[in-house]
């Protein structure tokens, strides 16, 4: 065969490319067969409770406070470990973050990137049982080997987002960590999704970082957390989160009181926008988070079947044998706005109540006091 030196040059310069892309793309943590069928807990590290100086109902003086600052939350550590300190820190153009909740999702991310690789090429990896959280649940892949290494990464986003995302409507519905406890005060809390959607976009980063997962992890995080406006101290953040109290959240109420949280976020739209303290913005704009295209649905499935707790009758009335999937993850979110709606609607119905027989109490106190005077 006769080769020019202009084609040899070419093919070699395409070598060369595929080598800085396998360079490129490599640096998710290496995570062994074993790691990889068995897909890790929906919740890696302790969650934050939304909120300052709340109780915990059953221990008398005790008072949760999760805030955390740059200056301890320490470095990265692939599904958790003691390098981490964790917990809720206020940014100017993001509000609150989550760093527990953000760094599950950026470690979901990059296990999901490493099951979808390996799903290409072995099809053992194209269904995976994931662990029961308000159901059995598990994933089904059915990815071309001729996707991209950024639409992998893509799809690893989008599926962790959507854990996120039931996580979120389970615990609305009864799901919990710890049984019998509910968690349904820390469901769509006004922090939850903004910083889950904030760790998938992290993780997509850092494997596309060059360097190794936990070091591009640590490095992504400090990025965005100047590129947030993040406050330097746990003070700060303190003081971001009274200036909330009884309008987010109320530190009134005791864990696991569901109304601890007194506003939910939830958005439909194709970008989440952070909910930001009033006194403390940016000058800059807030950073608005774009969500994984639904587009990237057609290559995966998620199934839940679903136990007695969620009103499957109610929200799919065609689904006897209870079974939904991510795609119907919507309709449920818009089931819980209506309830989240008639909840509001019946606490200011009682507080209208409470300040009328409150008014009504004091009319007749003022009644007898002047009937004493005119005697």
């Amino acid at each position: 065969m006769n080769f020019s030196y202009k084609n040899t040059l070419s093919g070699f310069s395409i070598i060369i490319f595929l080598l800085l892309a396998t360079e490129l793309f490599a640096k998710a943590p290496v995570i062994t067969s074993k790691e990889l069928s068995v897909a890790p807990s929906r919740i890696i590290r302790t969650c934050c409770g939304f909120g300052v100086e709340i109780g915990i109902a059953g221990v008398p003086f005790a008072k949760k406070t999760d805030i955390t600052s740059r200056e301890i939350m320490g470095t990265h550590t692939y599904m958790g470990g003691r390098t981490e300190q964790n917990g809720i820190i206020y940014t100017r153009r993001g509000g609150f973050l989550d760093m527990g909740h953000l760094r599950d999702c950026a470690d979901w991310t990059a296990y999901l990137y490493n099951l979808i690789k390996a799903s290409q090429t072995n099809s053992y990896y194209r269904h995976v049982e994931l662990r029961n959280e308000g159901g059995a649940k598990s994933l089904d892949l059915n990815v071309p080997a001729d996707l991209s290494e950024e639409q992998i990464i893509s799809l690893a986003g989008k599926i962790s987002f959507d854990l996120s995302m039931w996580h979120e409507i389970s615990t609305w519905f009864g799901a919990s960590y710890v049984p019998l406890i509910s968690e349904k005060f820390s469901s769509f809390s006004p922090e939850d999704m903004y910083s889950n959607l904030m760790g998938v976009h992290l993780g997509m980063r850092a494997i596309k970082n060059n360097q190794e997962y936990d070091k591009a992890m640590t490095i992504e995080l400090d990025k965005m957390l100047d590129s947030l406006e993040s406050v330097d101290t746990e003070e700060e953040t303190y003081n971001a989160m009274l200036k909330v109290n009884e309008v987010w959240y109320t530190n009134q109420k005791k864990y696991p009181n569901k109304n601890i949280v007194l506003k939910r976020y939830i958005e439909f739209g194709p970008e989440l926008s952070p909910w930001l303290v009033p006194g403390y913005e940016s000058r800059l704009q807030p950073y608005i988070l774009p969500k994984p295209a639904d587009s990237l649905s057609k290559y995966y499935q998620l199934s839940l079947k679903l136990n007695f707790r969620f009103p499957v009758d109610s929200v799919f009335p065609d689904k006897a044998d209870r079974i939904i999937t991510q795609i119907d993850f919507e309709k449920f979110v818009r089931f819980i706005q209506i309830e989240i709606n008639q909840e509001e609607v019946l606490t200011v119905e009682k507080q209208l109540i409470k300040e009328e027989k409150n008014n009504h109490k004091n009319a007749k106190k003022k009644e007898k006091t002047e009937n004493r005077i005119n005697r």
